[in-house]
């Protein structure tokens, strides 16, 4: 049975989740989720009230089918032999490419943190997720999130941490619910909330987590 993962992004800067490049990926924050969400299961992250764009608690900022789940070293390589654009390039104009979450360089020993939107602040929280989960069938909705229905209130998670939600009926509803907005997956029908402001937003999100 698939589980649901809720949970709330105090600043959605493209990083976590990093939607681009056709595949939506959670790899760096929430490491409680990222050790235990498996193929199959669903994960929806709700706005924050205090997001640069407004109140958008009962919005719904991404949600993604994990298709895929790695180790963190073998998505390092997987990015350097497939999808290079997801590790992270600083002085790149196109932000899409600074945001890359292939963060750590697990070829050499202590890792290197690639120059990115993380630093050695958030080495331990980011290494004890252990994994980095996959999807090929998202929805990401940025600055442009979508109102929740009102009987799908019950899945926000305010504030820290995250809920996991196996009601198989409360399930079934919100994917029949996201699956019925007859948008194609693997959509982006926004921008990420701040994507011009990486700097500040890693400081706003430590802050309210």
């Amino acid at each position: 049975m698939a589980y649901l993962f809720s949970y709330c992004i105090p600043i959605d800067d493209g990083a976590a989740p990093n939607p681009f490049w056709g595949v939506c990926t959670l790899v760096i924050c929430k490491p409680a989720i990222r050790r235990v969400a498996q193929v199959g299961d669903w994960i929806v992250g709700t706005g924050s009230r205090r997001s640069p764009i407004g109140d958008v608690a009962t919005k719904v900022v991404y949600a993604m089918c994990v298709t895929e789940k790695l180790t963190m070293q073998a998505y390092n390589a997987w990015t350097r032999q497939k999808l290079p654009e997801k590790i992270p390039d600083w002085g790149n104009a196109d932000h899409r490419r600074r945001l890359g979450d292939s963060i750590y360089d697990f070829t050499v020993y202590p890792y290197v943190i690639r120059k990115s939107v993380h630093d050695e602040r958030n080495r331990e929280r980011d290494l004890g997720g252990k994994y980095a989960l996959l999807s090929t069938h998202f929805f990401y909705f940025g600055d442009k999130p979508i109102e929740l229905p009102e009987d799908l209130h019950k899945i926000i998670r305010a504030g820290q941490g995250h809920l996991r939600i196996h009601d198989p009926e409360v399930v079934d509803r919100f994917i029949a619910w996201i699956e019925g907005l007859n948008i194609a997956p693997n959509s982006l029908l926004g921008e990420p909330q701040c994507r011009d402001m990486e700097k500040r937003c890693l400081l706003d999100a430590e802050e309210e987590e």
